[in-house]
């Protein structure tokens, strides 16, 4: 049996959205890896040194490290875990996250080499990463997009007829969620029973400030916090258009599950959203900020149903792509070419 360490913020049972290591680790374990993990510690101090204690603790026993990486603070996880698998001769794989990814590649070039160039592989979930690091130099990238397990996912038509928003993510201001509100006041003047739903736990106090905005135009928004996956999917019935609000994005799952469901997105063309979606073909693409695009982008799937079928139908058959059966291959030809 094949042994892999897996690094990353393990968290969901602190009220952390679910992230890779808790989804793609048990995946690799149905296919008869043996999984272990780092780190579910709260404190960020305390899950480096548990990290890096695993590393340590089972350097015998593992054959490979998996680390999810991460351009803000979280990139230091995978970089001290790097350097201590470098020094105890274990090879590890960086699976890159985050839309600003690109910006720590200009910024700290040095230790992006010292993390990336040493990687057995890179794996970019996105082409938009792909093209980046490949652009720096970095050859030992491949491609393997976020997966989806479709068979959960039931697709539905939905009609357009008055705008029922759903959104769904952490209460960030990299996300930008007031402009979800600033959106929904100027959609709620010409749909009197449009609605909103806004689905997240707070991550740096948005969704107070959120909260505020919609108080202060009148607005009825459904703050629901953070919901399971199977709870916004059970809720995702009564609505009929996704928008995505984000300033950075790599390639967002939200997004992904929202196509599998059967709901039009509209987002903002920012990081790997392009590399993502086809505007006009599989959604509608927007400026960053521009909430009038937005609003016009709304009004547009309102007024064009066949439009909206279009956009519903070629984003199901886009992420037909990304289930697990399909992606675990490009997963085992990496992972075996290697033992």
């Amino acid at each position: 049996m094949k042994n892999l360490l897996y690094i990353g913020n393990k968290l969901s049972q602190h009220g952390v959205p679910v992230t890779t290591i808790e989804t793609l680790g048990p995946l690799l374990k149905d296919e008869g890896y043996n999984l272990y993990y780092a780190s579910s510690k709260k404190s960020m101090a305390l899950r480096m040194l548990d990290m890096l204690w695993k590393v340590v603790q089972l350097n015998n026993k593992v054959d490979l490290i998996l680390i999810d990486t991460y351009s803000t603070s979280s990139f230091w996880y995978a970089f001290f875990v790097s350097q201590l698998a470098r020094l105890l001769r274990i090879q590890y794989i960086p699976i890159l996250h985050g839309g600003n990814l690109p910006n720590r590649l200009e910024n700290n070039p040095r230790l992006c080499r010292m993390l990336f160039s040493n990687a057995y592989k890179n794996v970019a979930p996105s082409r938009y990463l792909l093209h980046h690091f490949e652009l720096k130099g970095f050859t030992n990238t491949v491609y393997i997009p976020n997966t989806l397990e479709i068979d959960n996912y039931t697709y539905k038509e939905r009609k357009v007829v008055s705008p029922n928003l759903l959104w769904v993510r952490s209460f960030a201001r990299i996300y930008n969620p007031n402009m979800a509100i600033e959106v929904f006041k100027i959609i709620k003047d010409k749909y009197p029973e449009a609605t909103l739903c806004m689905v997240g736990p707070d991550k740096d106090g948005s969704l107070e400030e959120a909260k505020l905005l919609a108080s202060n135009y009148g607005l009825n928004v459904n703050f629901t916090g953070k919901l399971s996956k199977k709870e916004w999917i059970a809720l995702s019935e009564d609505y009929n258009l996704f928008i995505n609000t984000t300033h950075f994005d790599n390639t967002p799952v939200s997004v992904m599950e929202a196509m599998a469901l059967g709901l039009p997105v509209i987002t903002t063309n920012v990081g790997g959203i392009p590399y993502l979606l086809d505007n006009g073909v599989d959604a509608l693409l927007v400026e960053d900020r521009s909430v009038n695009q937005m609003v016009g982008a709304i009004e547009t799937l309102c007024e064009d149903e066949n439009l909206a079928q279009a956009l519903r139908r070629n984003a199901r058959s886009k992420t037909e792509s990304f289930d697990w059966q399909i992606v675990k291959e490009a997963w085992e030809e990496i992972l075996e070419c290697r033992f």
